[in-house]
């Protein structure tokens, strides 16, 4: 059925919604008298105009991107849901709007139709709903505020029966702890004792055995022996007072407050001076192996440094049996210091790993086996004092690797907390 052009010239010229015809270049053909009133325009004022004359400023830029990817995809589609759309009235004033979008191809040109609703009311409304709603809501917070304040009524009147059982629970709980703590000072007293022990055991054993050997040398020509033990006892009694001012520190050491003294020291020479006193308290058929590689020296604390080995080795043959080895590398690449210790021991159950570095945790195959369980968390806060690492594996029954990392410490930073 043929319609009568001169109805579809009434429909555009009486619809209450604005009509904008657009060319494929964007530029406004036909323009309804509903849009020349939302936006303020006549038509000969807009007609072959950009469209983009009626978006805002901020907006334009981006509106010519979107309107060439819709040239090149188009499809009806109504706008604006999820995001508020403006247009630009001519006394540059915003107007919220909705636009629908249309499009037909004549002679090969694709040609655009805007339907646009001015929504201006529907806003005005809007911000009214949201302001009786954030009315409604102060006031169901003032209400909910009243029924508070009676509620701390009701429970002001009950206040002071549960203050005074609390007083009493608590005078109970005072004397429970104070109990516990006597407990606990006792066990810790114990426990300190026992740490003394595991510590000064190895440097002892040194000197006991230098002081034994030098009584059997006796001749003139055997001086070179007993310098090189006195040397031992005298390196062993040093050790020893460092691991007293650290145990009677022990309050500094687990505030973290413990001084680091770094020096240059001859990396290989110092660990077989720790090896060779190692061997005093090796057992039967016991052997260490010991291999170096890399620079000569190295910069960090020796006092810890000698502690770290002298508990790893301790633990390594403490923990092997007899005609076993342990093997130490060391390997100095200046900027860093990497020392792995290998045993043939009873190795640790993969459920204990986890908690080796816990102060006073013991593996549950070594407790037939005298130790405090503070060998390894000392090593790991001396590590952690001069920034370096530990990596522990284990096999049960196979033997234990335990690898430190050190970094080198300038010789600036002297002392440090």
């Amino acid at each position: 059925m043929n319609v009568d052009p001169t109805h579809l010239t009434s429909l555009f010229e009486n619809a209450t919604e604005g009509i904008i015809l657009t060319n494929g270049e964007g530029n406004i053909v036909l323009i309804n008298p509903a849009a020349q009133r939302m936006f303020g325009y006549d038509a000969k004022e807009i007609i072959g105009r950009p469209v983009e004359m009626l978006i805002p400023q901020r907006f334009s830029h981006h509106h010519q991107q979107l309107r060439a990817g819709f040239y090149e995809h188009p499809q009806n589609r109504v706008m604006g849901h999820g995001r508020e759309l403006f247009g630009k009235r001519k006394d540059n004033t915003d107007v919220p709007v909705e636009v629908s979008l249309s499009f037909y191809s004549r002679e090969a040109e694709l040609f655009v139709i805007a339907f646009i609703v001015d929504i201006t009311h529907r806003k005005e409304i809007e911000r009214n709903i949201l302001s009786q709603q954030k009315e409604l809501e102060k006031m169901a917070s003032d209400m909910r505020r009243l029924n508070a304040h009676l509620e701390a009524k009701v429970e002001e009147r009950t206040l002071i029966l549960k203050e005074a059982l609390q007083k009493l629970e608590e005078s109970q709980m005072e004397l429970s702890e104070a109990l516990d703590k006597e407990k606990q000072l006792n066990e810790i007293k114990s426990r300190f004792v026992s740490m003394a022990s595991h510590e000064f055991r190895t440097p002892l054993s040194t000197i006991l055995s230098s002081a034994t050997l030098i009584s059997k040398y006796v001749q003139t020509e055997e001086n070179d022996k007993r310098e090189r033990h006195l040397k031992k006892i005298k390196d062993s009694v040093s050790h020893l007072n460092g691991l007293l001012e650290d145990f009677l520190s022990l309050g500094k050491l687990e505030e973290g407050k413990l001084t680091v003294n770094i020096s240059s020291f001859t990396v290989k020479d110092f660990i077989e001076d720790v090896v060779d006193e190692m061997r005093a308290i090796q057992k039967k058929g016991q052997q260490i192996i010991y291999k170096y590689d890399g620079q000569e020296s190295f910069i960090a604390d020796k006092r810890l440094l000698k502690n770290i080995l002298i508990n790893l080795l301790s633990n390594a043959l403490k923990f092997s049996k007899e005609d076993s080895t342990v093997w130490i590398t060391a390997q100095n690449k200046g900027e860093q210091l990497f020392i792995r210790i290998k045993d043939e021991g009873v190795g640790i159950p993969d459920e204990d790993q986890g908690h080796l570095f816990t102060t006073f945790f013991r593996g549950k195959n070594v407790t037939n086996v005298q130790g405090t369980g503070l060998g390894l968390p000392i090593v790991k806060r001396y590590l952690d004092l001069l920034k370096g690492d530990i990596i522990l594996e284990s096999k049960l029954d196979v033997g234990t690797t335990v690898s430190i990392r050190l970094p080198l410490l300038r010789e600036n930073e002297e002392e440090f907390a």
